[in-house]
């Protein structure tokens, strides 16, 4: 697939349908020419939010165990799979890779695409109800109807990693937090909480907030052509890439963050006395201030895209002084 082989007609279609999606909406995929251009232009797109989450996990010295089968649920084109098995080869070169959707002809590109990406991995369709070691999970929640839950609450409880993207608007960020609430009490928080203690989301007072962040696009993207009227004729900032994660672990925490450890919530509003943020800590979700004049240097660096989100602030009240990244090694 290249840009000149595109079928505009088909991307059309697919973005309306997405746009409409809320509950059960049946099969996307018309055949597997639907598959191919998703998987060459949205999903790459999700990609590159994985590539943030699993960017993130890296730099921390996390990995999910390498001798296990991974489940993508919902895989679609397989994108979300393959970025894991490139983000971890040890997984790629001794872990199965089992895919599930409820279109078969989604499953069998799938297949094929990881098979071609990845050769000798043992790659197949799964087994109906399959569990396994490691979860992988994106975009789904605009799919799910009460079946559809109830299949992915048995996959969560019988998983020991879980690794899930979804998009980051507040509707669908609020469902993941529910779904948080339901499994931190059997599995440890990795991402994106910096604590194990309930959600500050779910506070009255942070009704208007959500729990979402931003991936960068790769490098070259905005002086790609295709890529540029893809944008354009999609109707899709291509700056923007906003998602929501969770990622869950069972086993025991090697290296647990400091008690104090914080993350930044969407994007610092920069203004020429300070630097406004949402916080996310043991303290809740707190609105707190980078004044210019006393941390000149902390007030400039967050307004670049590539500053750490995890951090351990060195406040007085509501203002932020001074930040250590974590996570950053």
């Amino acid at each position: 697939m290249t840009w000149d082989d595109l079928d505009w007609s088909i991307l059309e279609r697919l973005r309306a349908t997405f746009l409409a999606a809320h509950g059960a909406t049946g099969s996307y995929w018309q055949g597997p020419a639907d598959l191919a251009h998703y998987d060459f232009t949205y999903g790459e797109r999700i990609g590159w939010k994985w590539d943030a989450v699993l960017g993130e996990l890296t730099r921390r010295g996390w990995s999910p165990p390498a001798r296990a089968t991974m489940l993508d649920w919902g895989c679609g084109s397989g994108v979300a799979g393959r970025r894991v098995l490139a983000a971890w080869p040890a997984l790629a070169a001794s872990g199965r890779l089992r895919l599930a959707d409820h279109s078969p002809p989604a499953v069998a590109y799938a297949t094929r695409r990881a098979r071609e990406a990845f050769p000798g991995l043992d790659a197949a369709p799964a087994t109906n109800e399959q569990n396994a070691e490691v979860l992988v999970i994106s975009h789904v929640l605009n799919d799910l109807d009460a079946a559809g839950e109830a299949n992915l609450a048995t996959r969560l409880a019988a998983a020991e990693v879980v690794l899930w993207v979804e998009p980051g608007t507040s509707a669908v960020a609020g469902q993941l937090v529910a779904w948080r609430e339901r499994l931190r009490a059997t599995a440890r928080v990795v991402l994106p909480c910096p604590h194990q203690g309930p959600c500050g989301m779910l506070q009255p007072e942070n009704a208007r907030h959500w729990c979402h962040h931003f991936a960068r696009p790769p490098a070259g993207v905005f002086a790609d052509s295709g890529w540029v009227k893809f944008g354009q004729r999609a109707g899709i900032d291509l700056r923007s890439l906003p998602y929501a994660c969770l990622v869950l672990d069972r086993r025991p925490d090697p290296a647990p963050l400091p008690a104090h450890a914080a993350r930044i919530i969407g994007r610092p509003e920069s203004f020429k006395p300070y630097t406004r943020l949402l916080s996310c800590s043991t303290a809740g979700i707190e609105p707190l201030t980078v004044p210019k004049r006393r941390a000149p240097a902390l007030h400039k660096a967050l307004q670049k895209p590539d500053h750490a989100r995890l951090c351990q602030w060195t406040r007085e009240g509501n203002e932020i002084l001074d930040a250590v990244p974590l996570g950053e090694s």
